[in-house]
């Protein structure tokens, strides 16, 4: 059959009658699947000659990967770029680093990377990615795995992140163990799934106290200063029975935009405002005051994607595609009680 003509992953699962994320378990030699199930599968990959992760990768290994990311102007990136070429370096693989927008509709596009510069595989941090990007990949043999990805097309991709939903917990229960009640949130794009999962976190924990969510202090930015700056005006704008005691902004950045907005606004923090962040960023504890933040292992996040690309590439089987490590609190002098009500 021709490369044309061969079926897409789609049509694999239609024929052997299962989702499109159980034949993605078989290609990746998942063991979560029925023997009878993967024989069958397997029979139709073999019948369309459907390109496998790993076949033919030793032969034409290039000892090269791409790692590509939305953006290279953030501590958060250079965390994550730290921790992929330290694992690359220590098996003798280089990184090919590129930068692509999602408004960036020029070519090429990250899928045709891999091709561009001769590597065997991608690891993609916070972009979007289509189904028919991910087959396309597929198709051409090149080993995937995402960090912290915006949106998952099937769920057999592999992916590395934290724990999002705990970590927003965290940082809510702290600010309430120390008597906030009008907490805001400032999240990242609505549309992203930490942003989701850290909201969720949020909101679980003001429900588990007893306090009903406000839907006025939930804002929305874009993981930017700028973003944080802008939202925490907008909150510290409210009416002094309105405004919150604290913010936990979705990230780091973030959380340095609400320091400004707060500064701005005549209030100190903490005394006035106390302000939780998200990342665990290493400038944090050279902010004045140091801020109060949830840690996720950015690194070691990096380190696991890398090492879970050169499982792919080997032919490994994966024990699971979605690996999330531990978020922790980190207090430092950025929270405080709440200030007294007024007369």
């Amino acid at each position: 059959m021709s490369e044309r003509a061969r079926p897409t992953l789609a049509v694999i699962a239609e024929e052997a009658g299962v989702s499109p994320a159980t034949v993605s378990k078989v290609l990746n030699g998942r063991t979560d699947v029925a023997p009878s199930t993967r024989e069958r599968v397997e029979g139709l990959l073999h019948e369309h000659n459907y390109p496998r992760p790993g076949h033919g990768r030793r032969a034409r290994r290039s000892g090269l990967v791409d790692l590509v990311l939305a953006g290279l102007d953030s501590p958060w990136a250079m965390e994550i770029l730290r921790g992929v070429e330290a694992e690359c370096t220590l098996h003798g693989i280089g990184a090919v680093v590129s930068q692509v927008r999602e408004d960036d509709a020029r070519p090429p596009s990250w899928q045709n990377l891999p091709a561009l510069h001769h590597s065997d595989g991608v690891i993609l941090v916070t972009s979007r990615m289509t189904e028919r990007q991910r087959e396309q990949l597929e198709r051409a043999g090149v080993a995937l795995v995402l960090i912290d990805p915006v949106n998952l097309p099937d769920s057999g991709i592999a992916s590395v992140g934290a724990t999002n939903w705990a970590g927003g917990m965290a940082a809510t229960e702290h600010l309430l163990s120390l008597g906030h009640r009008r907490i805001a949130m400032i999240g990242g794009p609505a549309d992203i799934l930490c942003t989701q999962a850290r909201v969720d976190g949020y909101r679980t924990a003001l429900d588990r106290a007893g306090v009903e969510a406000d839907r006025e202090l939930i804002r929305y930015g874009d993981f930017h200063h700028e973003g944080g700056f802008a939202r925490a005006r907008e909150l510290l704008a409210l009416p002094a029975g309105r405004r919150p005691t604290a913010i936990f902004a979705g990230s780091d950045q973030q959380a340095m935009g609400a320091y400004e907005a707060a500064r701005q606004a005549g209030l100190r923090v903490p005394e006035d405002l106390s302000v939780v962040g998200f990342d665990d960023l290493p400038l944090c504890e050279w902010l004045s005051p140091p801020l109060t933040t949830v840690r996720q292992p950015l690194e070691e996040m990096g380190r696991i994607a890398a090492r879970t690309l050169l499982q792919l590439l080997d032919g490994q089987p994966l024990l699971t595609p979605r690996i999330e490590l531990s978020t922790q609190l980190r207090v430092r002098h950025s929270t405080a009680p709440p200030p007294p009500e007024g007369p």
